[in-house]
């Protein structure tokens, strides 16, 4: 009798104990990421070959307490590795865990190898090599709350690799956790007709119909880790394999269940193709390239099981969501009498489904913990779908409050919109406390802003009501789910926020008050136009004819722009960030600007003022950041603490008819207006005639002040 651990990824501990008591096995104990067990040398050979839950069986050889490195040393040393594997063999060591005097596996691993080669020396043998890639012995040892476990890989290479699958498709499901799905499920306690409509490379259909046809999944498999080991039995194993091949030549002849699958990618279909044809199951699976809201039952009752998309990226989660929801509807109406299990990370995106779950499991899928649903679809069942509304979505069913607002608010702004000659604006800005996002109409793309929610909200609740968000928008906007695009980001008190977001890019071109520019949805959190800011851009437009203007914290020029087209002598444009500079550049030449009269510069605005008070400009327009710490300024900017300071630099730089508009985006904002008049400056708020109509709901959103030399 000898004493094993089987590993396994987190989560199959129940699912691994109990196959290892179907095979016969002893002393079966679950620890975490695995279970110990003990059994013969046959049964350890075919617990081997016909796991299909294991990740590796490796043979306990030694375990104890281990508090230092002689310990450690003393307890390799003590094996006689002799007797385990020859001198002529290579081996090598897989180390797991640190803690207390092991810092880090490299340190476990040398202590071993060297008293692996002690012990051989100290033998009279000569030393066998270490090999780190194929070698003949692998040695696994794992270190854990002061104690040591030393065993030999039993198994090899991991169990998960059957030696079907060559590629995999973008997001592989490794195959023990597809055995898992289909044990877990009930499939295997009651094998029928098989559907996996997001099938991808094939791996749940191919585990299944494996287990049919009684086929272990290690048979195709070219090594196992015992091969090198001096106490292999070749007869007992050649025999075992032999049992093994027939077993699955008589299992496929009588295996009756019918298995489908289809996925909408017809490079995944044909690799799944491929696939089932390695493993030998491809006339038992039929595939086809399908969209899974087209798919029909191919039977009366039967199983879906699958592992559908779950995005990462931004602007994928809206169709994600619809995806989720049309399918669970399509479930309800054309499957009755099926059972359903779904794998998925994302929580929210499985509850879109709007089914009740009979059962829900943690599995980890890698790193990715996931949940595994479990649903009975009970006959003539429906859910109640508005008729006037497009397939599978009933708004009523999902958030009425905020779809009606939502209805409510388009009405009223998009005659407005149209009105103004402009085609983005604010739709929704937290209107419903319990719906905490901004919603951004840009020409025919929307944007949310998700802002971080109170404490008080448990994190659960608010991913739900995004969902609920992201779920009702397309119908009640009547656009397209890709048309919508997700941000997440803390509720602004005037910080600008640029930091990037991802690589691609989703520009378009927005008009405003006859100007035009160039907008990025996807690329940073800003979309390079504050619309917030739109009545004061039109403002500076209308206050540059014949004066020279200055525009300091430029961002992406949209005010350099409007006091262009508002006939200004001069346009000089200011911002530390090259990029947006850029961005500034081609705005212009997106509304035909051109000329030595346009300046662009990359510089520290606060220190550029310093360096330029001998220049005179009749229109400076500044919005500042509330805070920076930037590297490439020289100090730290609070626009509370600075702004007194910074305008009393700005004003030398200020003709005497000329005017200045400040604005910041801090809602406790003061101005110091009684300093500031002692300095010699005329302060007039002017926020009631800055605020647009989309923003009326939140009239709190920036401060605009007029300043002017006092007379």
């Amino acid at each position: 009798m000898f004493n094993f651990f089987a590993a396994s990824p987190k989560g199959f501990e129940y699912s691994l104990a109990c196959e290892l008591k179907e095979f016969g096995a002893f002393d079966i104990k679950e620890s975490v990421a695995g279970v110990y067990f003990s059994a013969p040398l046959e049964l350890a050979y075919r617990i081997t070959l016909w796991t299909r839950l294991a990740s590796r069986i490796v043979l306990v050889i030694y375990k104890g307490a281990c508090e230092s490195a002689e310990q450690l040393y003393n307890a390799a040393y003590c094996i006689d590795w002799p007797s385990h594997f020859s001198n002529k063999n290579t081996f090598s060591i897989d180390f797991h865990g640190t803690g207390g005097f092991i810092n880090n596996t490299q340190f476990g691993a040398l202590k071993i190898k060297d008293a692996v080669v002690d012990r051989f020396r100290d033998d009279g043998d000569n030393r066998p090599d270490v090999e780190r890639v194929n070698p003949d012995f692998k040695i696994d040892a794992h270190f854990r709350n002061g104690q040591i476990t030393i065993a030999m890989n039993f198994s090899g290479s991991s169990l998960h690799q059957r030696g079907y699958r060559s590629t995999t498709g973008e997001a592989p499901l490794k195959e023990n956790l597809a055995a898992n799905m289909l044990v877990r499920s009930g499939w295997q306690q009651q094998p029928v007709t098989l559907l996996d409509p997001f099938c991808g490379s094939g791996t749940v259909l191919i585990e299944a119909a494996l287990m049919a046809s009684d086929i272990a999944p290690g048979l195709k498999r070219e090594r196992f880790g015992f091969e090198f080991w001096r106490s292999h039995n070749k007869t007992m194993w050649t025999a075992i394999l032999d049992e093994a091949k027939a077993r699955a030549t008589l299992g496929k002849s009588r295996c009756n269940i019918k298995f489908y699958g289809s996925d909408i990618d017809s490079r995944l279909v044909a690799l799944a193709k491929r696939n089932a044809e390695n493993a030998g199951v491809d006339d038992l699976i039929e595939f086809n390239v399908s969209n899974v809201l087209n798919i029909e039952p191919p039977a009366a009752e039967g199983f879906l099981i699958s592992n559908p998309p779950y995005g990462e990226r931004l602007g994928s989660v809206t169709e994600l969501l619809q995806l989720y929801y049309q399918l669970g509807d399509k479930l309800k109406k054309e499957f009755g009498g099926w059972k359903v299990a779904m794998l998925c990370s994302d929580v929210e995106l499985i509850s879109s489904l709007k089914l009740k779950a009979d059962k829900q499991m943690k599995m980890f899928n890698g790193a990715l913990e996931c949940v595994f649903n479990l649903y009975t679809l009970h006959a003539n069942s429906t859910r109640r779908t508005a008729p006037e509304l497009p397939e599978g979505v009933d708004i009523a069913d999902i958030a009425p409050a905020f779809a009606n607002r939502i209805k409510k608010n388009v009405k009223q702004l998009e005659k407005w919109a149209k009105k103004e000659n402009i085609d983005s604006y604010r739709l929704y800005d937290a209107d419903l406390p319990e719906y905490n996002v901004a919603i951004d109409k840009y020409v025919d793309y929307v944007v949310i802003q998700e802002y971080s929610a109170p404490a008080t909200i448990p994190e659960a609740v608010t991913k739900r009501r995004v969902s609920d968000v992201l779920l009702s928008l397309p119908n009640a906007l009547g656009i397209s789910p890709d048309r919508i695009t997700l941000k997440t980001r803390e509720r602004q008190k005037g910080t600008r926020q640029y930091e990037k977001l991802d690589d691609k890019k989703l520009e378009v071109i927005t008009k405003e008050y006859g100007a035009r520019f160039k907008l990025n949805l996807t690329g940073y959190l800003d979309t390079g136009l504050f619309l917030d800011h739109r009545v004061t851009r039109k403002l500076v437009g209308e206050k540059s004819r014949d004066r020279d203007v200055l525009n300091l914290f430029s961002y992406t020029g949209s005010a350099s722009v409007h006091a262009a087209l508002g006939g200004a002598k001069s346009v000089t444009t200011v911002d530390m960030s090259n990029t947006y500079i850029n961005w500034a550049k081609e705005n212009f030449e997106l509304n035909r600007l051109s000329g030595k009269q346009y300046q662009f510069i990359q510089a520290d605005c606060l220190q550029w003022i310093k360096e330029n008070s001998d220049k005179k400009y009749q229109l400076i327009f500044i919005d500042p950041p509330t805070f920076s710490n930037s590297k490439r300024m020289e100090d730290s900017w609070d626009v509370q603490r600075d702004h007194v300071n910074m305008l009393g630099d700005l004003i030398k730089l200020l003709a005497v008819e000329g005017e200045i508009i400040f604005s910041n985006n801090k809602r406790k904002f003061k101005m110091d207006i009684e300093l500031l008049t002692k300095m010699g400056m005329k302060v007039v708020n002017i926020d009631d005639q800055c605020l647009p109509l989309d923003y009326k709901r939140n009239p709190h959103i920036h401060n605009v002040w007029l300043i002017t030399h006092a007379k």
